[in-house]
């Protein structure tokens, strides 16, 4: 294959600027000067990142492992008890979360993809976190039916204000999966604490959908979060090419997958004539062209005071972070792009989390993953 002059030079750039990112150089955005820091690397596809009370991370690695970062250095050994997951195609351990009152019990929730021999699917797991290894574990929730296929498992989960525990599950590839309300692919999750069913959860008393469910028509969510102000979940959902959606999540509603959707099938045709619906929730914002949205966090720190209340989103595809602004006007939400940034950097970004303290935490989906932290530049 023949590069040209300009792509040679554009190939060299790209490196050096990725080079000298990784290397800690600071970065111009429209807002802010920013410090990029790799905190640690070599991990294999970090998927998630947890912040203890002790001021230490959890950290999960796609093929089955739970690390331990304690003042920026990396444990050698994994915390042990975790259960064999199958790592196959997008599957593997997933997301990591603390329990509201972790400080008193030390429960931990793990997401991961589970197989036997009736297939493979997403199971949650609770567990006591006590002298690095995992007690008492007890499955919580398993999706059913399961299948075959490493594809679209979900995997991110939050608690909400009121100690509610939601998961997203994706369609498995399936996407007809998604408007089955007798199949827990395609939807988000409510359960309490121990994976029992919330009395109040939308679909209780319609034999025709699960229990658990709590909302329809879901293609694959990446990122949950919740808003700082109304407590209300909200997520990041891959499309197909193009359409990919920020969501607020509410009780019943029906996003639409893949009866509406703004995006085509991968090889260009159409999944369907309809962007929206009646009966059908539209989504807040959408890419398209697909930027594959990752994790996400409502930004309510003092570091960066110019995005306290925006949105910002990991991309595994185009490898950045987008920054939106989300404003409230009679009763609605306006969700605008305003920025993308990090290119430069050349990883896949898995996760955006922000600690206790204000600074940011990235996590790259690389066979040679980095944990990244993002300051404020003030030299």
């Amino acid at each position: 294959m023949r590069i040209s002059t300009t792509g040679m030079l554009s190939l060299l750039i790209g490196t050096l600027i990725s080079a000298s990112l990784q290397a800690g150089m600071q970065l111009q955005t429209e807002e802010h000067r920013v410090r990029i820091e790799v905190v640690a690397e070599g991990l294999h596809h970090p998927w998630s990142i947890a912040f203890l009370p002790s001021g230490d991370q959890l950290i999960t690695e796609r093929e089955g492992r739970l690390r331990l970062l304690h003042n920026d250095q990396l444990h050698p050994d994994p915390i042990t008890g975790v259960p064999e997951v199958a790592a196959t195609g997008q599957g593997g351990l997933l997301d990591v979360a603390l329990h509201p009152d972790y400080e008193n019990n030390q429960l931990i929730y793990l997401s991961y993809s589970d197989a036997t021999d009736e297939g493979l699917t997403t199971r949650v797991l609770r567990a006591r976190l006590q002298d690095h290894a995992l007690h008492e574990v007890v499955t919580i929730f398993e999706a059913l039916p399961r299948s075959s296929g490493g594809r679209h498992f979900g995997g991110r989960m939050v608690f909400d204000q009121a100690g509610f525990l939601y998961l997203s599950v994706g369609d498995r590839g399936d996407m007809q999966r998604a408007q089955q309300g007798r199949d827990h692919a395609g939807s988000i999750i409510r359960l309490h604490d121990d994976g029992s069913v919330p009395a109040d959860n939308p679909f209780v008393d319609d034999a025709e959908v699960h229990d658990e469910i709590y909302t329809l028509g879901n293609r694959n969510p990446q990122g949950i979060t919740l808003h700082p102000d109304t407590g209300d979940v909200w997520s990041s959902e891959h499309g197909p090419r193009g359409g990919d959606e920020i969501n607020r999540i509410q009780a019943g509603l029906n996003y639409g997958w893949p009866e509406v959707t703004q995006g085509v099938n991968y090889i260009g045709t159409e999944i369907t004539p309809h962007s929206e619906q009646p009966g059908m929730e539209s989504p807040l914002l959408h890419w398209t062209p697909s930027i594959a949205p990752s994790g996400i966090t409502f930004y309510t720190g003092d570091e960066f005071p110019a995005w306290q209340g925006q949105l910002l989103n990991g991309a595994l595809k185009d490898r950045l972070i987008s920054r939106v602004s989300v404003t409230y006007v009679q009763g609605e939400y306006h969700l605008q792009e305003e920025e993308r940034f990090l290119q430069g950097f050349g990883q896949r970004i898995r996760d955006i989390r922000q600690s206790p303290d204000g600074i940011l935490w990235l996590l790259t989906d690389e066979t040679r993953g980095q944990v990244v932290r993002l300051r404020p530049a003030n030299d």
